[in-house]
């Protein structure tokens, strides 16, 4: 019927119900509904289990609430769906624009099952990811001094939109629809930093430090046939591309302990690094030497749009918050997490930056990947790309499972509908990602394009817009805060405009 196919997810005015967000409303001229979701046969799933399928009883909660709707006229409020016919507090039906209804398992308030210690590194894992790489590239972009300025700033600056992202559920109670030839010595002769980009013609006065090995015929063998942008993207067609053709996925849930795990090992590397290099910094605040860049450049946007990703998590914060066992605490262990994230950043991004070795080669040489500017043979290194290469393969079969869920549900109502069509999408999406490596193997650009896009979007548009309205609909909107949070999404365009002019 017309009535069955109406968007059931719209705002709601009026008394706050007993269910707060989870009771999601109807449209205001059908007072007498209470329609959470809208079910499509074929479309209800629940996250938790991806092949479980809750059909007949959505279907059947669905029927219920059209039932008491139909009883009595919108204009008569007297009968009204009861609190049993409605989901439970720890059943949400999320209904997408897509046609597709999910069924989301959670915890009420207060009745989570982890600490504050372990939701706060919970946030600090989930956080932390390949950015780290580019911090480094990024404060050479900006300039030490403003570098560091910027981490803090951009950190103090997410934080705040994600505590309105968190803020959020309480106030709007609705769901809307390298090649390397040439290696350089280290300071102390026993550690090698290289300078990849020499080649390339930049910077020129450190050609004349670069030397060959006389007998290191099968280190370029080696070089040859492992090449990051030649020939590894090929390498991990064959690893990934089966692993993205699995039913589920849920295996590799289990390994994000990787993602620990590597990003300690990286502080590790960069601490032995800087003790054996030692520091090399010269202030030089608006001019550039021979070997050392300004304190403040007119690069710095490039930093700011790797923050934004660096300190993105504003899409999933609810999430990870909502099984905390002190609800109360959310904010606090929210702040937590932020300033170790901000410390792990900062701590990364200065050493590398301070322990690079200036002279014999200049602070230009910092790569967009700092782990580029160590040779291939050294064994940290190394050792540290393959905790990334294992963390990668943990995370691309998920964000790939993700897209097939999305996409192949939507035309074909089904997740897995062949064996076809999911090679199919795979090699689409593996090919995109070979094509980028091959093409356009910057880091760095790459972080920082798709940091200041969904940045802009997620982390500084949303939650200013939804505070503002709350504030509105509220009555306490004040020019002050109006003005404020039209700053921040200004700040959020400027970002993005940036990386295209700089």
């Amino acid at each position: 019927m017309e009535e069955d196919t109406k968007p059931l997810l719209v705002p709601v005015g009026g008394e706050e119900s007993s269910y707060g967000i989870m009771n999601i409303q109807f449209n205001p001229e059908d007072l007498k509904c209470k329609r959470p979701f809208h079910v499509e046969p074929t479309n209800i799933v629940s996250v938790n289990d991806d092949m479980q399928r809750v059909t007949d009883e959505a279907s059947a909660m669905n029927k219920r609430i059209h039932y008491y709707s139909r009883l009595t006229s919108p204009a008569d409020r007297a009968l009204v769906a009861p609190d049993h016919v409605l989901p439970a507090p720890d059943e949400i039906y999320v209904y997408s624009p897509l046609g597709t209804a999910f069924k989301v398992d959670s915890c009420t308030d207060g009745y989570g099952k982890n600490s504050s210690i372990v939701t706060i590194f919970m946030i600090w894992n989930t956080m932390m990811g390949t950015s780290i790489l580019s911090i480094p590239w990024g404060i050479k972009q900006a300039g030490f001094t403003s570098g560091i300025i910027l981490i803090l700033v951009m950190g103090i600056l997410t934080l705040y939109c994600c505590y309105r992202v968190v803020k959020s559920r309480k106030m709007i109670h609705f769901v809307h629809d390298i090649n390397v030839t040439d290696i350089v010595p280290g300071t102390n002769g026993s550690n090698k930093v290289i300078c990849p980009s020499a080649a390339s013609g930049h910077p020129p006065q450190n050609r004349s430090v670069m030397f060959s090995s006389g007998n290191n015929t099968g280190f370029e063998l080696f070089e040859k046939w492992w090449n990051k942008s030649q020939t590894v993207p090929f390498y991990l067609i064959a690893v990934l591309l089966p692993l993205l053709n699995l039913k589920s996925p849920s295996f590799f849930a289990k390994f994000n302990v990787l993602g620990t795990v590597s990003v300690v090992y990286l502080v590790f590397l960069v601490t032995v690094k800087a003790a054996h290099l030692g520091i090399h910094l010269e202030y030089n605040w608006f001019t550039e030497n021979e070997f050392f860049v300004p304190e403040f450049r007119i690069l710095f946007p490039q930093l700011t749009g790797v923050l934004t990703l660096a300190f993105f998590i504003h899409n999933c914060v609810i999430t990870l918050l909502q099984n905390n066992r002190n609800q109360e605490n959310n904010v606090r262990d929210l702040s937590i997490a932020y300033f170790l994230v901000g410390l792990t950043y900062l701590y990364v991004g200065v050493i590398i930056f301070a322990s690079f070795p200036s002279p014999p080669l200049s602070k230009e040489c910092i790569e967009q990947n700092f782990l580029d500017n160590f040779p291939s043979d050294d064994i940290m290194s190394f050792v540290a790309r393959i905790f990334l290469l294992f963390q990668m393969m943990t995370v691309y079969p998920l964000l790939g499972y993700l897209a097939r869920v999305q996409l192949l549900r939507q035309f074909f109502g089904n997740a897995y509908p062949s064996i076809f069509h999911v090679l199919v999408l795979n090699i689409a999406i593996v090919g995109a990602g070979v094509a980028m490596a091959r093409f356009y193997p910057n880091i760095g650009g790459i972080i920082r394009y798709s940091g200041a896009t969904c940045g802009l979007a997620f982390v500084f548009v949303y939650p200013s817009l939804i505070y503002v309205i709350s504030l509105h609909r509220a009555g306490q909107l004040t020019w002050p805060a109006l003005i404020i949070h039209i700053f921040i999404i200004l700040l959020g365009l400027a970002n993005l405009i940036a990386q295209f002019l700089l």
